[in-house]
């Protein structure tokens, strides 16, 4: 699979909840930049970080939070940006916005995310502190 393959498949896997393969995907020793100023951000190293903080985004969200599109995939070298709309339902808030998931790939695993909002400040209200 070439990298494009390899976000695509991560996306989807991502919007049909297929944990298997994510586990599949995802370097166990993935660093995952979360953006903002909410209970979320910061710098998450390893999956054993990473998985706890995408549990506790479904379990605040009531399981709403989803990718609603993933547009254009666009490669660079090892890393993909993907285009995409988000969202989903929490704290009393609904969010929906669009934003870009930027992946790093090497050797076939996903061993980098950063991700970017549009509109940061709704975001951050949405997940709180």
């Amino acid at each position: 699979m070439n990298n494009i393959d390899i976000a695509k498949s991560y996306i989807k896997a991502v919007q049909t909840g297929d944990q298997a393969t994510l586990g599949s995907l995802i370097s166990p020793d993935v660093i995952w930049h979360q953006p903002g100023h909410n209970r979320f951000s910061g710098t998450h190293r390893g999956m054993a970080a990473v998985g706890p903080m995408l549990g506790k985004m479904m379990e605040v969200s009531q399981g709403t939070f989803a990718i609603t599109r993933a547009d254009h995939y666009m490669a660079n070298g090892d890393w993909v940006a993907i285009t995409i709309e988000f969202a989903g339902q929490a704290n009393g808030l609904k969010l929906k916005q669009p934003g870009v998931d930027l992946i790093r790939i090497e050797g076939g695993k996903i061993v980098e995310v950063r991700l970017f909002s549009s509109d940061q400040t709704q975001e951050d209200a949405f997940w709180g502190q």
